[in-house]
This record gives C-alpha cells, sequence and structure tokens, in this order.
C-alpha cells in the first residue's frame, strides 16, 4: 500500500492510499481523484520523505504561535487545521439541515413567506435564483460541498 500526499490546484493537502505507483497513475488518468475540500481534480503529488523512528530524538512541539494582534484564533491555525474545520462545519452543516434538492429556492420562499414551517433548510440553486432569494431579503449562504461529503455521512 502507497500512502501519498497530494494536493489540488488550490493548495488543500490530503492523503491518498495507492496499492501502487501504476494504481496512482491510473486513477489520475482517468480523473477519478478529487479533492476532498473543493471537489478540483487537479490532483498533483507532493514530494515526501519516508518517517524513520530511530527513537531517542526530543518530540516537535505541539503547540502554535498565538494569533498577531488583530487577527482572530482560526486565521492562526495552519493550513490542514483550517481545512479540518472546515470540513467539521460542512458536516455539522449537513448534519443539521434537510435536503430539498432543487427545490431549494421554492422551499426557501415557503418558509420565509409563512408557506411552510420554518426549519433549516440546504439544496441547489443557480446563482441567478441566489441572486433573486437575496433581493427578497431571504437570507441564504452559498456553501460548496465536495462530492465525498453528497452521500451519507460516516
Amino acid at each position: 500500500m502507497k500512502v501519498l500526499d497530494l494536493h489540488c490546484a488550490h493548495a488543500h493537502s490530503f492523503e491518498g492510499w495507492f496499492a501502487s505507483e501504476d494504481d496512482f497513475q491510473d486513477q489520475l488518468a482517468r480523473g477519478l481523484l478529487e479533492c476532498p475540500v473543493c471537489g478540483d481534480r487537479s490532483i498533483a503529488k507532493l514530494p515526501s520523505a519516508p518517517r524513520l523512528n530511530l527513537g531517542g530524538g526530543a518530540e516537535p512541539e505541539q503547540g502554535r504561535a498565538a494569533a498577531p494582534a488583530g487577527q482572530s484564533d482560526v486565521a492562526a491555525l495552519p493550513p490542514a487545521a483550517m481545512q479540518a474545520a472546515w470540513l467539521h462545519l460542512v458536516r455539522q452543516v449537513m448534519a443539521q439541515t434537510e435536503d430539498v434538492g432543487e427545490r431549494f429556492a421554492e422551499e426557501a420562499r415557503r418558509i420565509h413567506y409563512g408557506e411552510a414551517d420554518e426549519r433549516a433548510i440546504r439544496g441547489q440553486a443557480t446563482r441567478e435564483q441566489t441572486e433573486e432569494l437575496l433581493d427578497e431579503g431571504i437570507a441564504v449562504v452559498p456553501l460548496p460541498l465536495p462530492a465525498g461529503l453528497k452521500g451519507p455521512l460516516q
């Protein structure tokens, strides 16, 4: 089993597990690899070094520097921690909302105008539908979801 460090064109880093280098190259050529954060299919392999556990060395420091003045703690997080926090947030949104699919704009209007019970919903809307909802005073937040999160949550 080969564990490769990968990244997409948007600099999201993630691991991929493959049976061999040939398996990785085959999946890459067929467009089967996708960034779990943004869904980008422009994937590249990062250089990596083997990890050797030789013992006796000092453990690396686990802490992080305090955020500069005026910056939130989130902005001081390393990119991998920010990705993990974003994925955690997306999972929470998905777990706590009802998926109304392509009926999103219609259902958001029904809720806003009191024609349906108020509840948290999510779904798909075009840019035009989103702009129309916002013009009507209906608060919506576009949230792109990686394809891997659109199925059942594990």
